[in-house]
């Protein structure tokens, strides 16, 4: 007796589980697809791929180059299913689920519904009763989160930041009492202003990294603050999609910065406190003390309002 069995096993435990090679009928599966290495691509992706009676892609053109390259055969019916059709087209897949199909959901990179199409039929599936479940895989989001070398115990993600510099402020500025690592995406195109507004609104001093061609051959990670970040980006300007990653505020940046934290009044007080200590004009000290207190829906508070309530007081007085 040599000590091995059949099953291959050390200890009592198996060293490797059997692949199952049944595909759930009459489910829903969302599937992660590689966001960079096609290596990444799990067993069950390609299995679900050639098995699946129905798969709706993102883009077909490239669920059948990603099926090449991993040398499958895409075994059930292809079909688009994208930003603008997956509301249209939810119902009718899931009537074929309810039928005993199985239908694989894939995107173009990463999890369907994060910032892909899907979200549609997890909602009408749910509100059927029909089972829905996940192939997990590769995530942009977590890669990021995980080689940043910031917080993971508790983080937040939110996506792509707002397009338009006003909208992109006022997002961010209700973030700023945010204690979570935040997890953002952005592109090349924007990346420069995206980073002069998270210098504003969060100061030069945070830490961050920002991550590119995650999983890819030329894969990139810069840390340092934001300030170092901005500067890199004017040295070395990075291209294709990014993750940024960004610190939490400490406790008592969060306190200082808790947008319920002070009323139109308290304000046009700190306002005559910050003209006479720093000899500011009133209304310079006003736009100041707004721009420092934004409100919780990241707009600034009324300077008007504040200015007159300042000037009340100044008559008290």
């Amino acid at each position: 007796m040599n000590g091995r069995s059949d099953g291959h096993t050390q200890g009592g435990e198996s060293l490797k589980e059997p692949i199952s090679s049944s595909v759930s009928r009459g489910t829903v599966v969302l599937a992660a697809t590689p966001i960079g290495n096609v290596a990444d691509a799990s067993t069950r992706l390609v299995e679900l791929l050639q098995s699946a009676d129905l798969v709706a892609a993102e883009d077909t053109r490239r669920l059948y180059d990603l099926a090449n390259r991993l040398g499958v055969r895409v075994g059930g019916r292809v079909m688009a299913y994208h930003d603008h059709n997956e509301r249209r087209m939810a119902d009718p897949i899931l009537d074929q689920v309810r039928d005993g199909a199985c239908a694989l959901v894939v995107s173009d990179a990463g999890m369907p519904t994060i910032n892909d199409p899907g979200m549609a039929i997890v909602r009408r599936a749910i509100e059927r009763g029909i089972p829905v479940t996940c192939a997990p895989g590769p995530s942009a989001v977590l890669d990021a989160l995980a080689l940043s070398g910031l917080p993971t115990d508790r983080f937040c993600y939110e996506g792509f930041l707002p397009r338009r510099h006003q909208e992109r402020l006022r997002h961010l500025r209700t973030l700023r009492s945010e204690e979570r690592t935040m997890v953002f995406y952005e592109t090349p195109h924007r990346i420069d202003q995206a980073m002069q507004d998270l210098q504003e609104v969060f100061g030069p001093d945070r830490l961050m990294a920002l991550c590119r061609e995650l999983t890819k051959e030329h894969e990139q990670i810069r840390r340092g603050t934001i300030g170092d970040i901005v500067r890199s980006l004017q040295e070395d300007p990075p291209r294709g999609e990014m993750v940024l990653v960004v610190a939490g505020a400490s406790a008592l940046e969060a306190r200082r910065n808790d947008p319920d934290a002070m009323d139109d009044r308290q304000l046009a007080a700190l306002a005559r406190d910050l003209s006479r200590s720093e000899g500011l004009r009133l209304k310079e000290a006003i736009a100041r003390v707004a721009g420092e207190h934004p409100l919780a829906d990241g707009s600034l508070p009324n300077r008007k309002r504040i200015y007159a309530l300042a000037v009340e007081e100044d008559k008290e007085d």
